[in-house]
Formats: C-alpha cells, sequence, structure tokens
C-alpha cells in the first residue's frame, strides 16, 4: 500500500523545464461531454496533463 502524504512547503518541478512549480496554468477545453482541463507550465507553456470532469448526470 503506497502512502499519501501532504507536503505545502515543496513546490514541484516542470519535467519539461526543470524550473520550481509554484503556479500551473490551466485551459478550458470544448467538448460535447463534460469538460476537459488543458494544464500547463507557465515558464515553458508544456502540458503537464489532461483531466476530465464528467457532468453530474453522467456518473
Amino acid at each position: 500500500m503506497i502512502e499519501l502524504e501532504e507536503k505545502m512547503n515543496i513546490d514541484p518541478i516542470c519535467p519539461h523545464c526543470s524550473t520550481s512549480l509554484n503556479k500551473i496554468y490551466f485551459q478550458w477545453l470544448r467538448g460535447f461531454l463534460g469538460r476537459r482541463y488543458l494544464y500547463f507550465c507557465p515558464h515553458c507553456h508544456k502540458v503537464l496533463g489532461v483531466s476530465h470532469r464528467k457532468g453530474f448526470w453522467m456518473g
């Protein structure tokens, strides 16, 4: 089992430009089903990840 621990005093590092991330930009993507968000580095603008939020009616 992997333990999960919150750390607020450490800034993550961008895997692309190796800059400390104290802020992450995001952009809403238009789509037919649910909402998608694109997360990217504020320094090099490379994509860090994409999330998908389903509406309440989609389960």
